[in-house]
């Protein structure tokens, strides 16, 4: 078990199973030179206190429930990181994310929702490799109803 998996551990997480998309257009992750750009994740997500799959966010969500579950979001976006560089280590720092919250009229508070992914990614990187640029928006729907979905960028070690 690498350093990451074991901060993990620390944490009393684990990673799940990476997701498999049902048809072969499309993939978890992308590799280009050092980068790997991650897919949007939000399914298949681990049964955690306070994760909520699907709803809206400020009305059968809760802001609470939302950030479990965007730090859960971020649990499956590792499975996938582990999948394609075949070991979190090679992470060598978080560049981006991009996350979309399926907002109720009138909630504003994406980016607190998407602090569970952002504040995991730091806990495990640190602050010179674990902050990173970032983008929360609200949306008015998102497919299969999912609450959150986050896609992101990595770069890893040669």
């Amino acid at each position: 078990m690498g350093v990451i998996e074991q901060k993990l551990a620390g944490l009393g997480l684990a990673l799940p199973p990476p997701f498999t998309y049902p048809r072969p257009n499309r993939t978890g992750a992308v590799r280009t030179g050092n980068l790997l750009y991650l897919s949007g994740h939000g399914l298949n997500l681990p049964e955690l206190p306070g994760v909520r799959q699907r709803g809206k966010v400020g009305s059968e969500v809760s802001e609470a429930e939302a950030y479990q579950t965007a730090r859960a979001v971020a649990l499956t976006m590792l499975a996938t990181i582990k999948k394609h560089a075949g070991d979190l280590d090679r992470v060598r720092r978080v560049v981006e994310l991009f996350g979309m919250v399926n907002s109720a009229t009138n909630f504003e508070r994406q980016p607190f929702v998407i602090d569970g992914a952002s504040d995991l990614f730091y806990e495990l990187w640190g602050a010179e490799f674990g902050q990173h640029a970032r983008t929360a928006v609200g949306v008015a729907e998102l497919p299969h109803r999912m609450a959150v979905e986050i896609k992101g960028v990595f770069e890893l070690h040669p």
